[in-house]
């Protein structure tokens, strides 16, 4: 994208084209990514935006939830972690790339959810509890605190996400989410005519497409089933005639509910794989384990070189157990298979030495790092092309956010 290119708002496509499955996630920005990141969150992200609609946004209202204090980090954070997100593979021509403090729709979205949601819905999320046992050290008896699960549900509902990418220990979020979405629509969805508006949606489908339609509505409403259900969302899919609305609409007349205003969206259960750190714990800054994504080489040699081996292998000729390195765990993710068994013979026969062993993961790592390194810094040479993608993303990112808060604001008679 050259700087001269104008901002583009992506447009909806042409009637009968069935748009791409829209995936949502975000990221507090930390600073630069480690890579932990990579493997646990990103890796998927760049695979997901070929076969979906994907926006991932920037989480900085999150970040002040916890660390509401340290605002002189956020603006070079939010950067920091953009770039490492350009460099790993995300296309902005092909995913919406946004800041969430940029679109005040989400904060509205979340005070008029916050009506409705029962306070014991927040304080029964599991991380609320394991969150503050943990951060100890945080004065987290704030209202945003207790919040950011509602604000987390604003974020999602207000793209009417179909998927968020999660792990399985984040699932209680998507879950919540699903509930506060089903709760407003039960408040606020059922429209006093909506019958009426729904046969009147149907006559547009044409006499054969409408009976089959109505016999399928019927078929799935009195039998159940997932293959009549199935058949009436055939036919809105086929037709030309109607807009975004009305298939909203007959979707919910197929499954005998008022207007679903707020989309439930579902958990993806992608493969996360939880990189061990240095020392074999969990990778993370705050531990001073990691290995940045755009780590040089030359450190990453020296802290591979540095890593605990088993504590048995006190001489070079003691055999030792993989299983109880930290090094191993690192081979299970970046070797291949002849690596490994080199590695386990090697180890257990005391065949080879542990620097022996570091050598062919410190190749791996730095062959993975050499792309996102080389993408880095064309982006770091030109700030400005990173503020412009995130200009754009944040604009059509807004051009959603408002049509999904006009339907609420209706929804809840707030539109005069």
């Amino acid at each position: 994208m050259s700087e001269s290119t104008e901002p583009t708002i992506a447009s909806m496509p042409p009637a009968g084209v069935a748009r791409r499955e829209r995936v949502l996630s975000g990221m507090r920005p930390t600073g630069a990514l480690h890579l932990g990141h990579y493997h646990g969150a990103l890796k998927n992200w760049v695979r997901l935006q070929a076969d979906y609609e994907c926006f991932y946004f920037v989480a900085d209202w999150h970040a002040l939830t916890t660390h509401y204090e340290e605002r002189d980090v956020i603006e070079k954070n939010v950067y920091d972690m953009v770039v490492d997100w350009l460099a790993a593979g995300i296309d902005p021509d092909n995913a919406t790339v946004f800041i969430q403090s940029r679109l005040p729709e989400h904060a509205e979205l979340f005070t008029l959810l916050a009506m409705g949601t029962p306070l014991g819905w927040l304080e029964r999320v599991p991380t609320y509890k394991d969150q503050i046992e943990k951060l100890k050290d945080r004065d987290l008896a704030t209202y945003g605190f207790l919040g950011y699960p509602l604000l987390q549900a604003a974020d999602i509902l207000i793209y009417k996400a179909a998927w968020v990418p999660v792990g399985e220990d984040q699932s209680s979020h998507v879950e919540l989410t699903r509930e506060v979405a089903r709760r407003f629509n039960h408040l606020y969805g059922r429209e006093p005519n909506f019958e009426e508006l729904a046969r009147n949606v149907v006559r547009k489908l044409g006499k054969d497409a409408a009976r089959a339609f109505e016999a399928a509505r019927k078929n799935f409403q009195q039998e159940g089933g997932e293959e009549a259900l199935r058949r009436a969302r055939a036919v809105l899919e086929a037709s030309q005639s109607l807009g975004a609305a009305d298939r909203e609409r007959l979707d919910a007349w197929i499954r005998g509910t008022g207007k679903a205003v707020l989309h439930e969206p579902q958990a993806l259960h992608t493969e996360v794989r939880k990189l061990p750190g240095l020392d074999g714990a969990k990778m993370s800054k705050s531990y001073g384990n990691a290995i940045a994504m755009r780590e040089e080489p030359a450190e990453v040699e020296r802290k591979i070189r540095r890593m605990p081996t088993d504590p048995a292998r006190v001489r070079r000729e003691n055999p030792g157990d993989p299983e109880k390195c930290p090094v191993w765990q690192l081979h299970k993710v970046y070797s291949n298979e002849e690596t490994k068994a080199w590695v386990v013979h090697g180890c257990t026969t005391a065949a080879i030495g542990c620097l022996d062993c570091k050598q062919p993961l410190i190749e791996a790592i730095v062959r993975e790092q050499a792309p996102w390194r080389e993408r880095a810094a064309a982006y770091l040479a030109d700030p400005k092309r990173v503020h412009w993608i995130l200009e754009v993303g944040t604009e059509r990112a807004r051009t959603v956010a408002r049509e999904t808060m006009r339907d609420v604001r209706e929804a809840m008679g707030l539109s005069y």
